[in-house]
């Protein structure tokens, strides 16, 4: 595990590719900041400024859905521009959107387009680092890649967790109508790494005559399938991440402190330390299997969370969630960089589309069953079974070809 030493950075010391990796895991911890503080202020954002669940759910789909734009403009841009000059552009923009969260509902005459322009800019700042965060981590000199890939992942489980703990705390000490004060204080954490990113040193890139045509990408039916792994991942993840705070009070009844720590605290401590464990393990685990494995529990979470009568069963379902899919997104990253290995920054970007994607749709679909639904979020959370479903069907499919590759060369 990396030291404070080395995330810090000292001036005095040479900074190595050591230095780089804490640079992304903090770059992780700064995309779970801008990702998961807002859900833990929908119940505040409710109750005032009057917002609806669907409004709710359009902030949502609107972080992802800037963050996916940005991935798509990124296949094209990100290799001419420079990885270094978009990281630390990234963690602006990041750091600038958290203190417009706060400043513009109150500043504007309508608060839900305050809203909508904060997060607008840090997604944009977000869906960089989704892009460039893993492909210059992969980069670095190492052989488990598949497990250093699971490890880094793992950061934005601690961020998240980090994000919750601390938010929460904070609100019961000075309040809910203080709540403002909260995103400028997260903000000081992408403000720090922009610093980092100015100064580690960073791998070069796939030289571009060596690279996979992006046409060639596009029109593999491989790679298609693989960003629509991506999609399932992201929606499995997000649909509950989301949606867990706000199911845990209004749905479950439970307080929002008990609500928080329960609910969304609970999952992203879980997918934690599938990551970690993976990080740990990882080579001696076969990723195929271990992602349909994974498949099969998140829906039997998600059964549970929308079908449970007893609130600590249903609590029960959306933490283990968090382990479920602990190894969707990274492991689908890791088996698709393996496939392509000479993709680029371009695969990277395609997959955070698609995850991305992912991001906005399952959130979106969850709260708009909801708002019909009878039966509410649990409604919600039921339709949400079908990204799961997805992704244990397309892996397989996925390893069948490179199996048979393996045997005719073998």
């Amino acid at each position: 595990m990396l030291s404070i030493a080395a995330i810090l950075m000292p001036m005095r010391k040479e900074l190595t590719p050591r230095h780089t990796m804490g640079a992304c895991y903090l770059a992780f911890v700064s995309q779970a900041i801008i990702n998961n503080l807002a859900p833990l202020l929908f119940v505040v954002f409710q109750d005032a400024y009057d917002i609806s669940l669907a409004e709710i759910g359009r902030l949502i789909m609107i972080n992802f859905g800037t963050q996916l734009v940005v991935d798509g403009l990124s296949v094209k841009f990100a290799d001419r521009i420079g990885h270094r000059r978009l990281m630390v552009a990234a963690h602006v923009f990041c750091s600038a959107g958290l203190v417009l969260l706060s400043v513009l509902p109150n500043a504007l005459a309508s608060p839900y387009a305050g809203l909508v322009i904060a997060v607008v800019t840090y997604a944009v700042g977000g869906g960089l680092i989704e892009v460039l965060a893993s492909p210059i981590a992969d980069a670095l000199p190492g052989e488990a890649k598949a497990a250093s890939m699971s490890l880094l992942h793992a950061f934005y489980c601690w961020g998240h967790v980090m994000v919750v703990v601390v938010t929460t705390a904070l609100l019961a000490v000075i309040g809910s109508g203080a709540w403002y004060v909260l995103p400028v204080l997260w903000a000081v954490v992408p403000a720090v790494n922009v610093l980092n990113f100015a100064r580690v040193p960073l791998m070069p890139a796939v030289a571009e005559q060596e690279r996979l045509p992006l046409k060639k990408l596009l029109t593999s039916k491989l790679f298609i399938l693989a960003i629509l792994l991506m999609i399932c991942s992201g929606a499995s993840e997000q649909a509950m991440s989301q949606w867990a705070s706000l199911f845990a009070e209004r749905g479950l009844g439970v307080s929002k402190v008990m609500g928080d720590l329960l609910g969304p605290c609970l999952f992203a401590i879980c997918m934690g330390v599938g990551r970690t464990l993976f990080g740990v393990l990882g080579e001696r685990i076969r990723l195929s299997w271990a992602l349909v494995g994974c498949a099969v529990l998140c829906v039997a979470c998600y059964l549970v969370a929308a079908l449970a009568k007893n609130p600590l069963l249903a609590l029960l379902g959306c933490a283990v969630t968090g382990f479920a899919v602990s190894l969707m997104w990274p492991g689908v990253l890791s088996l698709s960089a393996r496939t392509f290995p000479m993709g680029g920054t371009a695969v990277f970007s395609l997959l955070a589309l698609g995850g991305d994607i992912g991001c906005a749709v399952g959130p979106w679909l969850t709260g708009a069953v909801s708002d019909v639904a009878q039966s509410g979020l649990r409604g919600g959370l039921l339709a949400a079974v079908l990204f799961p479903l997805g992704l244990a069907a397309g892996v397989l499919l996925f390893v069948r070809p490179l199996r048979r590759a393996a045997k005719e060369r073998a």
